[in-house]
């Protein structure tokens, strides 16, 4: 980033082939879907792009742009007058679905799964299982303590096995359980 600010042309495209791929996958797993998380993601490089000169030097990329993006993601559903895909969001017919709880999810059941959340524990989900992200530096992107992102992801988490209907828990990416 400390290149592209200083003027480096080529700078801008290797933050974009390094950063582009995973602010497109949160994106798409936040409820966003195709086209549209790409035309976030061109919006987010450009208010990365426009904001340059506010980036602090010796501050982290990730949290400022992830930051970027999920205001964006947030704006994008609030124009659409949606907090998700109501089709998506209906947790008994998820369980009424009677699939086995121990097969691995599709993709356009994962979606169904993380719409029947509400969005700030989405959030969270999305950045501590998906994106492998510490609860320090979601707080940092979401505007929270690392309390108050833990309760979110505990209460997420909690709900997604209420849906799921399983027993033994559900572990979070480093291993440890949740509500066990």
């Amino acid at each position: 980033m400390a290149a592209h600010v200083a003027g480096d042309r080529g700078a801008f495209a290797v933050l974009f082939e390094r950063w582009a791929p995973r602010i497109l996958r949160m994106l798409q797993r936040d409820l966003v879907r195709g086209e549209e998380a790409a035309d976030l993601v061109q919006q987010t490089f450009l208010q990365l792009h426009r904001a340059r000169a506010d980036f602090r030097p010796g501050s982290r990329l990730r949290p400022w742009l992830y930051t970027i993006a999920l205001n964006l993601g947030r704006q994008h559903l609030r124009r659409l007058g949606r907090r998700g895909d109501a089709s998506l969001a209906d947790p008994d017919a998820f369980a009424a679905a009677g699939r086995d709880p121990e097969a691995p999810l599709q993709d356009d059941e994962l979606r169904a799964l993380l719409a029947t959340l509400p969005p700030a524990q989405r959030e969270v989900i999305v950045l501590h299982w998906f994106e492998g992200l510490g609860f320090r530096e979601i707080g940092e992107i979401v505007g929270a303590t690392p309390t108050a992102v833990k309760v979110r992801a505990h209460r997420g988490y909690e709900r997604l096995r209420a849906v799921l209907g399983t027993r033994g828990g559900v572990t979070d990416p480093k291993g440890g359980a949740y509500g066990d």
